[in-house]
């Protein structure tokens, strides 16, 4: 189903939540989210990520009640309706996860790096696709005043342990994608740094790498603007995240996206 030797991926975003820092509120009906999720397949993505709960900056968690209250109704009818497309499911709990994976999802998208005791036993029984994202703190503190000495070597000796892990558990190699997690935990200077080194993320690793900065603060840091006017910002960024050898770009403008991705493709950048 995913082929990251020979292609990239558009991950369209779709948050089912009230505080999201983009499209909080946009989506947290059923009427709506399908609405969205149509967008987002007609104009070319070829993964959906669904998040039921924030994880922006200074965000409060929710209960895995509340989280599944709000995702399985969207979920149901997404692999009902589309049985095709690659469902993702941005959450960090395992009975979350498990849930959602017995109703049809592919992917579990991470924040917490599979660190949440049980996350690495369910995905490994499902053999489902996951990503573990790295994070310094949490969404709560994690943009309060992060630092490192060195960003890159950090965040992959994150990976290192985080990998071990999961190989040990059970989860198969190929079955691994890893994110650096652009502005969770991280400086302007942080954020610039990872988008140099993603080719050096994939050689180490032999990975697939997830970029996802759409609308983020780090842009409106660079051109002084609010998230409302971060297209264009978003859409260099992503060109710039395919060109350096990302594999998935997770983005709010899909149509956009997609259009980058034919065209790097087109011009057989890797």
């Amino acid at each position: 189903m995913i082929d990251f030797k020979n292609k990239k991926y558009v991950m369209g975003i779709i948050n089912i939540t009230p505080d999201s820092f983009f499209d909080g509120g946009k989506y947290n009906s059923l009427i709506l989210a399908l609405n969205r999720v149509e967008s987002i397949i007609s104009e070319g993505a070829d993964i959906i990520d669904i998040g039921a709960e924030s994880s922006r900056p200074g965000s409060k968690r929710i209960d895995a009640k509340e989280e599944l209250k709000r995702l399985i109704p969207v979920l149901k009818e997404i692999r009902k309706n589309y049985s095709n497309i690659i469902i993702s499911i941005d959450t960090y709990k395992p009975e979350v996860a498990r849930i959602a994976l017995e109703e049809g999802a592919d992917i579990i998208n991470d924040i917490y790096g599979l660190r949440k005791e049980g996350m690495i036993d369910i995905i490994a029984k499902y053999n489902s696709y996951c990503i573990i994202m790295h994070m310094k703190g949490d969404p709560e503190n994690m943009q309060i005043n992060p630092y490192y000495d060195n960003v890159v070597e950090e965040i992959a000796s994150f990976f290192e342990e985080r990998i071990r892990e999961a190989e040990e558990k059970g989860i198969k190699r190929d079955k691994i994608i890893i994110d650096p997690g652009i502005g969770f935990g991280k400086r302007l200077e942080d954020n610039i740094n990872i988008l140099k080194n993603i080719k050096y993320f994939k050689d180490r690793f032999k990975l697939p790498v997830l970029i996802g900065l759409s609308r983020k603060s780090m842009i409106g840091q660079i051109l002084n603007n609010s998230v409302e006017e971060r297209k264009n910002g978003s859409i260099i960024l992503n060109t710039i995240s395919f060109m350096n050898g990302a594999d998935i770009i997770r983005v709010h403008d899909v149509k956009e996206s997609v259009e980058i991705k034919k065209i790097i493709s087109f011009l057989n950048y890797n």
